[in-house]
């Protein structure tokens, strides 16, 4: 693997025009192909063998129409006066309508409030249903702007009108607060290096990445009917994760090239060496990301395919593009500092000196080589503090809730949740979630009395506020009742019902709904967690076991991987559920978690736990195959990788953060989750456990039965092999590489 990439970063430094015009060239072809798209992202969601998807798929099939993806608003009037139903009222409530009917080209249906019955009791609430011809994602501005002047001009006539409904929701775009998670990450580059040069080069082919699996996804939208959350997933894995993978083989470019190599040297080697551990590392994120089509939810599983098709680009992007532009940046990939003293004192004398600079730091001032005696000097204390601070931290996913956004999640400065609120005043909380029950009474002797039978049953059933006639099909043989409960949608009482109602009726019964969907959602993804685990850790484990050579640190890395986790999910419940320090993420309305989220958050932070473990503990490894004891090559790793690895966390930890300031739920909750996952398993598993487990396993930690070591493929991540093939025992650098080292390390034209 090492000299296989070793020479593919060689090829790539040497045609780095040609690289560098076939980047461009596939980007260009992709985004020609995303532009002259002009499908929008899908709003449909369905989850096989459920049975509140057997239940829409009855509907569809016995009701054909009647289960159309056409968007839908709710139009809510309260009169000041308690009565909605006067005359001036009505003809206000006429006139609203009216506006909306010419407003928009794309309304299909307008039910009437006075002749559809949508008038409370106490006739101080009415609402009008607004069918539309189009999706959500597919209602343009001018709709929604129809929508907001209409109800100005029932606002303008003494009435409360405020809008719900999914023809409301805009569909997620780029907020400021993502563009500065991303100046973040170039400020901390900048830092990191101190060269624009080596800055600008993991941000640029990191946006060249995402740019060619951003267009690749737009043109496959329509096709593959992907949502638009596939879109931003894939947007901030892609971008964290180029960024760090570039980031990790610039930085050992530089290495390579203060120990006196050439340019082209040393980016091969940085390929061979890095290069290997970006590999796997991006495998892991693939492996987890894939795995999540085990769950059966195909929305979960287009945005686990589509996000780790970005994480693969980015690695090729790392391997090939990076490689190319050190080839067009030269010396000036090189800090100021370096490139004066490299002018002032000669190339030789140069390198010689910042090699015993370089050892001077490290052995002395290095905060990550102090932090590692730090630990090795006390590991158990380390590592009972750090298990239990993420204990302590994981503690609220005891309480953990499961739901899913709607109207009600909105802040409450929203007109949808202001038109939630009045709904739920006027009809009843359980207004807002109805369960529909479908009744298949084919084959039947008698469908209207099975029909009144169910109705009659669901009627006697405890927080049950109104059950409607039944409604048949033309054919007579499937009937739908509409169950409104005394509870709101999320609330324990409403769930309890649904189960309540399946466990009374027979086969032939159906329940759907939104407390439904939520219930079959959560027992969907409970099933499949434990063998998406098994699937995922498992491959993990092996493919870590073949490039540390090793049983224990393997499964060192799982277990911290867990506490991540788990840590992460008590953070999550805390600020979303609790709503403990929610104005720091801008949230106004806390409420369940959302039901994907336990999975989808397993998936991608056990791809980045890996990340980081593949990117530290390679360079460990490496030092110890180079025969340093076990606790000095601690030492070593994070004297090479610490400063580089906390530098890839902070960006990644700020390009999730950047999406925290997203209004919609479901993108701040995953931005906040990925951040805080990050930031534990970085900082405190990686920096703080990793190390303690390390020293007190010693050489225990690379013990591997001599069986499996001959059975598993040797992949070289240490780049031992590379070594041994380009040294010969000693030093690469002889006199071609040194005269070939002034005449290449200027930039050139393609």
């Amino acid at each position: 693997m090492a000299i296989f990439l070793y020479k593919v970063g060689c090829f790539s430094f040497r045609r780095r025009g040609a690289v560098l015009l076939l980047w461009l060239a596939v980007l260009a072809a992709v985004g020609g192909a995303a532009l002259s798209s002009s499908a929008t992202a899908s709003n449909s969601f369905t989850m096989p063998g459920t049975e509140s998807q057997k239940a829409f798929d009855l509907l569809e099939e016995r009701f054909p129409g009647s289960t159309a993806n056409g968007a839908t608003a709710r139009v809510v009037f309260q009169a000041p006066d308690g009565d909605v139903s006067d005359a001036a009222d009505r003809g206000t409530v006429e006139r609203v309508l009216s506006e909306v009917s010419s407003g928009s080209v794309n309304v299909a249906s307008i039910a009437d409030p006075y002749v559809a019955g949508a008038v409370s009791q106490d006739g101080s609430v009415a609402y009008a249903v607004v069918n539309y011809t189009v999706e959500s994602a597919e209602m343009g501005s001018a709709d929604r702007a129809a929508l907001e002047h209409a109800a100005e001009v029932g606002e303008e006539a003494g009435l409360i009108v405020e809008v719900g409904g999914n023809a409301m929701d805009e569909q997620p775009g780029f907020s400021v607060t993502e563009i500065i998670g991303v100046a973040i990450a170039a400020v901390v580059l900048l830092v990191t290096f101190g060269s624009l040069v080596a800055a600008g080069l993991p941000l640029l082919t990191a946006i060249v990445g995402v740019g060619i699996s951003l267009a690749s996804i737009t043109a496959l939208t329509g096709p593959l009917e992907l949502s638009s959350t596939t879109l931003t997933l894939a947007l901030m894995l892609g971008l964290a994760v180029g960024i760090d993978y570039a980031l990790f083989i610039v930085t050992r470019y530089r290495a390579e090239r203060a120990e006196g190599r050439a340019p082209e040297e040393a980016v091969g080697r940085a390929a061979g060496t890095a290069g290997s551990a970006v590999v796997f590392a991006g495998l892991t994120v693939v492996i987890a990301l894939a795995g999540l089509a085990v769950v059966n939810i195909p929305l979960l599983t287009e945005m686990g395919l589509a996000a780790s098709g970005a994480v693969a680009l980015a690695v090729l992007v790392a391997l090939t593009l990076i490689p190319a532009m050190l080839g067009f940046a030269g010396d000036r990939v090189l800090s100021r500092k370096d490139r004066e003293e490299r002018r002032g004192r000669g190339v030789t004398a140069f390198e010689a000196a910042n090699a015993a600079a370089g050892d001077d730091r490290g052995e002395g001032r290095a905060l990550g080589v102090r932090w590692a005696r730090f630990v090795l000097r006390r590991p158990v204390t380390v590592l009972l503090a750090c298990v239990l601070g993420l204990g302590a931290i994981a503690i609220p996913a005891l309480d953990m809730q499961l739901g899913l956004p709607d109207d009600g999640s909105k802040p409450s400065s929203s007109t949808q949740r202001q038109a939630y609120d009045l709904l739920a005043e006027g009809f009843g909380p359980g207004f807002n979630g109805p369960l529909t029950v479908v009744v298949d009474a084919r084959g039947s002797a008698d469908p209207q009395q099975v029909a009144e039978e169910v109705g009659a049953t669901v009627s006697g059933l405890d927080d049950v506020a109104a059950v409607t006639p039944a409604t048949f099909n033309e054919a007579g043989d499937t009937a739908v009742l509409t169950v409104i409960p005394d509870s709101k949608p999320s609330s324990a009482d409403t769930e309890d019902l649904v189960n309540a109602i399946r466990d009374a009726t027979g086969d032939e019964v159906l329940v759907t709904g939104t407390t439904a969907v939520n219930i079959d959602m959560s027992q969907q993804v409970g099933d499949a967690l434990m063998p998406y685990l098994f699937l995922v850790v498992g491959l993990a484990f092996l493919l870590l076991m073949v490039v540390f050579r090793s049983v224990l640190v393997p499964l060192k890395a799982a277990l911290g991987f867990l506490l991540s986790v788990v840590a992460s999910l008590g953070a999550v419940v805390a600020v979303f559920q609790w709503g403990w320090a929610a104005e720091l993420v801008g949230l106004e309305e806390t409420g369940p978690v959302m039901s994907m989220m336990p999975i989808l958050l397993v998936g991608i932070v056990f791809g980045l736990a890996m990340d980081y473990e593949v990117f530290l503990v390679s360079r460990m490894r490496e030092a110890h195959v180079h025969g340093e004891a076990p606790r000095q090559a601690i030492v070593t790793g994070f004297r090479y990788s610490a400063r580089v690895v906390a530098a890839a966390a902070v960006i990644m930890i700020s390009v999730f953060a950047g999406f925290v300031g997203t209004p919609e739920p479901i993108i701040k909750t995953i931005g906040f989750g990925l951040a805080i996952a990050v930031l534990f398993d970085a900082f405190v598993v990686r920096m703080a456990i990793v190390p303690a487990v390390l020293a007190l396993l010693d050489r225990a930690a690379w013990w591997l039965p001599r069986w499996l070591d001959r059975a598993l493929p040797n992949v070289d991540i240490e780049g031992e092999r590379l070594h041994q093939a380009l040294d010969g025992g000693g030093d690469s650098t002889g006199p071609d590489e040194a005269r070939r080292d002034q005449s290449e390390s200027e930039p050139s034209a393609v």
